[in-house]
């Protein structure tokens, strides 16, 4: 139910008694309440905290720690104590489990914007009504968006390189300055076709025999302006006549561009943005432009001006209040609204659009940096791409129930720069300042300064930083080493990453590719400080697509019987093998000496590894089907990449136990335990990874097969029990959950892998992720001193952790 209160009536002024009006409509609207429930509401059903059944403890300490009103915790054959079916670590497992579930709603006054923005941003942005300041459109800026910027597609030209020198945006043709991208453009038949990358210029024939094709970027090859059937054209070619082989076309020309698709490019389909801008806006290549009355990055915060019964479900029921004093500035006035939520609380930071939104409109790739596009019928095509977890949180907090627009009330700020983006986008978008002497080239430098600009805005705009220097805002880095390039203003933060590298033995970079070696930067930007810190910071799973076939074949639930393969690994084996990595430090040579050992595929040399077995799969063969191997195997192997790879994932979400293969070195973590190489794997300084996976040592590679048959049958089935019980929390539920709801919305129902992915009622990586900081939120001190100046803090006070 939803109550409306009028403190006093002002006279005044028009625009009171228009707010006024506009509240009270909606009031009345939010009584029209759907009969049948939404995805929605089971989506928060199922990532709340349940109460367990437990019996009080007499037990009141622990590691000098005490933890009243808790319960006796069971412990698993390593100790591990289960909260919702996850071994976690002793003392993380005691507390949620006596005090997560018990948590209880609290009153919070959200604050709904009223700020109104200079000339209405001239209609080429979005007005934050809660600072009263624009985020402009691609190609505009200034206070109100009236100042066109011009982003080249070309760096500038010379008499060595008439279209300037190479970079993946470089046009011959027409270049759309407001994005720096490249188009067939007038006078042709279809002037809104792509000439992305190689497609406007001279293709040579290989330098030597079985070699790549070299493109001649110093001269444009002008038959793909041609009419002429017999040349190999692009943007005269008609589509049906190319597919009905009539004509020729320029095979190296591609449909890359976001919100196109076919062939040619022929059919427009959605653009991917941030939850498709929440049902009250329009994507317009990646950025959302707002119906009126709403803003955000994702248009899902309401302004003054919105429909209450509009509101987003983590902002209702609300008792909304009109305030007695109305400012004479021009601006309509705010409204409080009292809502009822669970801690921990999260505000998410409303950034300029050079953060997020700029970088999803300009994407020369649709691919880069997102986890999902849109085919010919606008349905839903979930990507590989491993960095896509970044969005998938980005919009399950946007959206969740532990969402706040009150920065005083939250335990937690999120700051969302998609550093994913930045490094994919840094080669091919002018615009990023790539070639400024500061960066030398380097992404990572180049993904540092937006974190540091970042900051800078926060502490500008923003009251909430100087609470804590920062030990309350949150930052995603998603890319291969994680945070090892955070500028120094930001370390005190918590780090999201996707390899947590304490340093302790690999204190540089450790990646083979040059333009992410963060090594060269100085210590004036990033300061001194490490990769990872597993006292604050979490790493959390990477982003796998979603998988309907092994939905429904059930694979992380495959018996042990039917697994026959007792290891298996298939990837990228280095420099011994065709198409292999030739960099020597590549895995830290960790895969290498594996494939050494037990490789089940001949090398350059014809040769087997030196224990090969038959019951042993260590391949760089592409794989029939991948998925279906793993789901095959007992053990399969977890090995670096350039830095952290997604096979951690890979093993969990098939069922199959991690055996986690690291350079040889040991480092305490801070809740006990030990861990190869000072390497955190995900939630590794939650979870207690004993009870589900397997460690190997980097000596210990050629006695592999030995330490894993030493396992009897017992502890092999409790470690696939575990997993089977923990695969969820390695995967992105929620988002997909989310996108069922859009698709819904929009299309009018819900596809097969909406309504399954539905169906699944274990915690998934947004639910996992909550509980961590709910944790966080009650055991860190300092945090514990600000819930204590609060008057709720939705717990009893015997859950909050004191330090003896």
């Amino acid at each position: 139910m939803m109550w409306f209160k009028q403190k006093r009536m002002c006279s005044w002024s028009s625009v009171t008694i228009i707010a006024s009006i506009v509240t009270l409509v909606s009031v009345v609207h939010l009584f029209l309440y759907p009969v049948v429930p939404s995805l929605d509401y089971f989506r928060q059903y199922k990532n709340s905290c349940i109460p367990i059944n437990s019996t009080k403890s007499t037990q009141p300490t622990h590691n000098n720690i005490i933890i009243s009103n808790q319960t006796k915790f069971p412990l698993d054959l390593h100790n591990g104590v289960v909260y919702r079916g996850a071994p976690w670590k002793n003392q993380v497992g005691q507390w949620l489990a006596g005090c997560d579930s018990i948590t209880s709603p609290l009153k919070v006054i959200e604050h709904i914007g009223g700020k109104s923005c200079r000339n209405d941003c001239s209609g080429q942005g979005i007005c934050n009504r809660e600072l009263g300041q624009c985020r402009c459109f691609h190609g505009f800026t200034g206070e109100e968006c009236a100042e066109r910027q011009e982003l080249s597609c070309n760096y500038p030209r010379s008499k060595e390189k008439p279209f300037g020198h190479w970079v993946v945006s470089i046009c011959p043709a027409y270049c759309d300055t407001t994005r720096a991208m490249c188009f067939c453009g007038e006078g042709t038949k279809y002037p809104n076709r792509p000439v992305p990358e190689t497609c406007g210029f001279t293709i040579n024939p290989p330098s030597k025999p079985g070699g790549a094709p070299v493109t001649d970027f110093t001269k444009a090859d002008l038959d793909v302006f041609t009419t002429n059937g017999s040349k190999r054209g692009w943007c005269n070619v008609d589509p049906e006549e190319a597919y009905a082989s009539k004509v020729l076309f320029k095979e190296e020309c591609d449909c890359k561009y976001d919100g196109l698709w076919g062939r040619f490019c022929e059919v427009s389909v959605l653009s991917t943005c941030i939850n498709q801008c929440s049902g009250h806006g329009l994507c317009r290549g990646g950025f959302c432009q707002c119906d009126s009355g709403w803003f955000g990055t994702d248009c899902s915060v309401p302004s003054v001006l919105s429909s209450i019964r509009e509101w987003p479900l983590w902002l209702r029921p609300a008792q909304v209040t009109v305030p007695e004093n109305v400012n004479s500035n021009g601006n309509l006035i705010n409204l409080d609204a009292i809502v009822e939520k669970k801690r921990p609380l999260i505000y998410v930071y409303d950034l300029p659009p050079d953060f997020n939104s700029l970088l999803l409109e300009g994407r020369h790739f649709k691919l880069e940096c997102i986890n999902r596009i849109y085919d010919q019928i606008n349905a839903t095509v979930w990507t590989d791409q491993l960095y896509g977890a970044q969005m998938a949180l980005y919009e399950s907090m946007l959206a969740s129930p532990h969402r706040t627009l009150n920065g005083e009330e939250a335990d937690f700020f999120f700051v969302p720069v998609l550093d994913s983006c930045i490094i994919t986008r840094a080669d091919d978008a002018p615009h990023l300042s790539m070639q400024e002497h500061i960066h030398g080239g380097l992404r990572s430098s180049l993904t540092l300064e937006f974190y540091k600009k970042a900051y800078d805005h926060l502490i500008t705009q923003y009251p909430y930083w100087s609470r804590s220097a920062g030990k309350d805002h949150i930052w995603f880095f998603s890319w291969d080493e994680g945070a090892c390039y955070a500028p120094k203003e930001i370390w005190n933060s918590i780090m999201l990453v996707h390899w947590g590298n304490t340093n302790s033995k690999h204190n540089h970079s450790t990646t083979a590719y040059w333009g992410d070696n963060w090594d060269p930067i100085s210590s004036d930007r990033r300061g001194n400080h490490t990769c990872f810190d597993p006292d604050k910071d979490l790493v959390l799973p990477a982003w796998k697509r979603p998988d309907e076939g092994s939905l429904n074949a059930k694979h992380w639930s495959r018996a042990r019987e039917e697994r026959k393969t007792f290891f298996y690994f298939n990837g990228n084996l280095g420099p011994a093998y065709e198409n292999g990595r030739p960099e020597a430090t590549y895995s830290m040579g960790i895969r290498q000496k594996v494939a050494a050992e037990f490789g089940s595929t001949l090398n350059k040399e014809g040769k087997l590894g030196k224990q090969h077995a038959e019951d042993v799969i260590v391949t760089p063969l592409r794989a029939g089907n991948y998925h279906e191997e793993l789901a095959s195997s007992v053990f399969c192997g977890v090995m670096p990449g350039d830095g952290w790879s997604g096979r951690m994932e890979d093993s969990i979400l098939q069922g199959c136990i991690p055996v986690v293969i690291q350079v040889l070195y040991y480092v305490m973590l801070y809740a006990g335990g030990l861990s190869q190489d000072g390497i955190y794997l995900p939630y590794e300084n939650f979870l207690n990874y004993e009870s589900f996976a397997v460690r190997i040592r980097e000596d210990e590679i050629p006695n592999l097969l030995n330490i894993l048959r030493s396992f009897n049958e017992t502890e092999i089935e409790f470690k696939l029990e575990n997993v089977k019980k923990i695969w969820q929390r390695f995967l992105y539920r929620d988002s997909v959950v989310l996108e069922a709801e859009r698709q819904k919305a929009v299309r009018g129902s819900v596809e097969d892998w909406g309504l399954k992915f539905s169906q699944l009622k274990e915690d998934d990586v947004f639910a996992t992720f909550i509980q961590v900081l709910h944790y966080k939120l009650h055991n860190d001190t300092w945090r514990q001193q600000l819930l204590l100046q609060k008057k709720e803090f939705g717990l009893p006070k015997e859950c909050l952790i004191r330090r003896e």
